[in-house]
């Protein structure tokens, strides 16, 4: 049986969602293990095959903590074989959910030091009435000026399920 460890930085916890799919596409061939990476983990990577990091944008940037967990853990990240994927909103449209159209993948790709060698990007979820009235103003304002839905009674789920499983069986190959 394969060890797989899932890293995550969510913010509302669709990229957890999607690391549970992802988990019932791997199978019982594979034992996985989810662990919140804004904790600052101190994790042996060689305990594990494969390691799959899976991070959200919020406001147009990743967490901080992503970029210091990668400069802690650079050396792990270049010898193990660790996937990752981002997951943000503007991925809900065509000709921005891929890694090379996706502005915020981009943004990841220049500023870290690290280059994963399989990469996704996944649209996220609209979760209005589960935001605080600030996080809620905020987003509904970005979603009017890139064409969103702006009804804050309303939970939208944008990921495309199936791209989840396609990117499943890669991981599983690679």
């Amino acid at each position: 049986m394969e060890k797989v460890l899932f890293l995550h930085s969510s913010n509302d916890g669709q990229t957890i969602k999607i690391f549970k799919h992802i988990e019932e596409q791997l199978g019982s061939e594979y034992q996985c293990e989810v662990i919140d990476l804004h904790q600052s983990p101190n994790i042996d990577f060689s305990l594990y095959d494969r390691i799959l990091i899976g991070a959200a944008v919020r406001y147009g940037h990743l967490n901080k903590k992503l970029y210091q967990f990668i400069d802690q853990n650079r050396k792990q990240l270049d010898e193990s074989k660790v996937g990752f994927f981002c997951v943000n909103l503007t991925a809900r449209k065509e000709g921005k959910n891929t890694p090379e159209t996706s502005a915020y993948m981009k943004k990841f790709l220049l500023k870290s030091p690290w280059v994963p060698t399989l990469q996704a990007v996944f649209a996220g979820a609209l979760r209005y009435p589960r935001y605080n009235l600030l996080d809620r103003t905020m987003i509904k304002l970005i979603m009017k000026l890139t064409g969103g839905e702006t009804d804050t009674s309303k939970e939208v789920e944008y990921t495309d399920w199936n791209k989840v499983s396609e990117f499943s069986a890669e991981f599983k190959r690679f």
